[in-house]
């Protein structure tokens, strides 16, 4: 990774795997203007995940997901952040139903639904309203 500051390469002196978010936190500094820095990666899904809908495969969208947990929690004040930890803890409940890099839609729709109904049981039933499983 370059420096965010000057754009030259860093080196890593402290790393910690975030189990619960699928992450990697590393503390990085500049071999060149020594600056400190974090950051925090992630699994770019969209290019290695597809989504089984209809027999089609579409790549899986984060945003997509957020969006839709979003419009469901839209009756909080706090929708924005509790949207946004609920959509990482759906996706760390889809990794072990996938297959082969594929998960059907359905058991994406089953899991925000369950996360949901724990979470906000209001945002659970507007959620089932506009996503309806296609196999029940």
């Amino acid at each position: 990774m370059i420096c965010i500051y000057c754009s030259n390469d860093t080196k890593v002196v402290n790393s910690r795997h975030q189990k619960k978010l699928n992450r990697v936190w590393r503390r990085r500094t500049c071999i060149n203007c020594g600056t400190t820095f974090t950051s925090s990666e992630a699994v770019d899904l969209s290019g290695s995940v597809s989504v089984i809908d209809d027999k089609r495969l579409e790549p899986f969208e984060r945003d997509k997901l957020f969006m839709s947990v979003y419009d469901s929690l839209k009756h909080r004040k706090t929708a924005l952040s509790d949207a946004t930890g609920l959509t990482d803890t759906v996706i760390t409940h889809m990794y072990p139903l996938m297959t082969d890099a594929l998960i059907e839609r359905d058991s994406i729709i089953l899991i925000v639904t369950e996360v949901l109904q724990r979470f906000d049981k209001t945002a659970a039933v507007y959620y089932v309203a506009f996503h309806p499983s296609k196999s029940t």
